[in-house]
């Protein structure tokens, strides 16, 4: 899995600790790497995800309690789609990506890698093994 920095791995880490989430959950693991690696989603964790009921808070994305950048939203949105296929009329591709900047677009990659099995050591793992060119059965 690959960080941003150290302090995302330190979020992360704790985000994982704090919700005793299990290695293979790769459902919650992506969305706590999209939330651990935004300082802004860090910060407002309990509004977007009820670490006791062990459950996300789509309220969130419309509550006047808390507020989002479009960026922020677009982040939430693809973290609780990975999460449990949550979807509104924001959850497109093009809806999530387009207002994202580079660290963001990061996250969101990285966490569907995640969430996909596709995370740098999954994909080494399932990398085609390089065919020499006299090992390849060229007759018809």
């Amino acid at each position: 899995m690959q960080f941003l920095n150290k302090k995302h791995k330190e979020r992360f880490e704790e985000l994982i600790q704090s919700d005793n989430t299990y290695q293979e959950d790769v459902e919650r693991r992506s969305l706590f790497y999209i939330l651990s690696g935004n300082e802004d989603l860090f910060r407002k964790r309990n509004h977007i995800y009820h670490f006791k009921d062990h459950s996300i808070e789509p309220n969130c994305l419309d509550s006047e309690h808390v507020d989002f950048s479009t960026s922020s939203k677009a982040l939430i949105r693809l973290g609780f789609n990975l999460y449990n296929s949550y979807s509104d009329s924001s959850t497109s591709p093009v809806d999530i990506l387009y207002s994202l900047d580079g660290n963001n677009y990061n996250l969101a990659m990285n966490g569907m890698a995640i969430r996909f099995g596709m995370s740098k050591v999954a994909q080494e793992e399932h990398q085609p093994k390089k065919v020499e060119e006299d090992e390849w059965d060229l007759e018809m």
